[in-house]
């Protein structure tokens, strides 16, 4: 692995580490997005390089004055390379975890075979799961994100 990728994924656990220090500290509210991008019935999970490292959504951290869907784009663009995909909200879901209080911003978007330019600094992969066969360590927003977004019939 080239040692600027060593880098950007050190850079992203010190960054994650500090960030655990300040929820901890302040208890200050954190806005993120998920996004569920599905091809049929097949959904997209990734690893990211940072923090638990269990299979999750993509997603990220909203920025300030951003609007969720701004930063759905946003992220989707960066992680995964995919710049086109029509969004659709799916509301938002309000929980705990690691020591502060989350809203999470939901969106979906159907893909059909869809290209992935994954930011490996910040994923460590991707992969895609049947919605009956996820694997077992998945993040702690997946099940309740993927309730608000059900199969599509076929």
């Amino acid at each position: 692995m080239p040692a600027r990728l060593l880098l950007r994924r050190l850079g992203y656990r010190i960054a994650y580490r500090i960030l655990q220090a300040a929820w901890l500290v302040s208890r200050f509210p954190r806005r993120g997005v998920k996004c569920v991008v599905t091809d049929g019935d097949l959904v997209l999970l990734v690893r990211h390089t940072y923090g638990r490292r269990c299979w999750d959504l993509p997603g990220g951290t909203l920025h300030r004055d951003e609007p969720p869907l701004s930063a759905a784009r946003r992220e989707m663009r960066e992680e995964l390379g995919l710049a086109q995909a029509e969004w659709i909200p799916l509301g938002e879901l309000r929980g705990l975890g690691g020591n502060r209080r989350d809203t999470v911003h939901c969106f979906r978007a159907e893909l059909s075979e869809p290209h992935l330019s994954l930011d490996l600094g910040e994923l460590a992969e991707a992969a895609w799961f049947r919605r009956a066969r996820l694997p077992a360590d998945v993040g702690p927003y997946v099940g309740r994100i993927l309730a608000l977004a059900p199969a599509r019939a076929a």
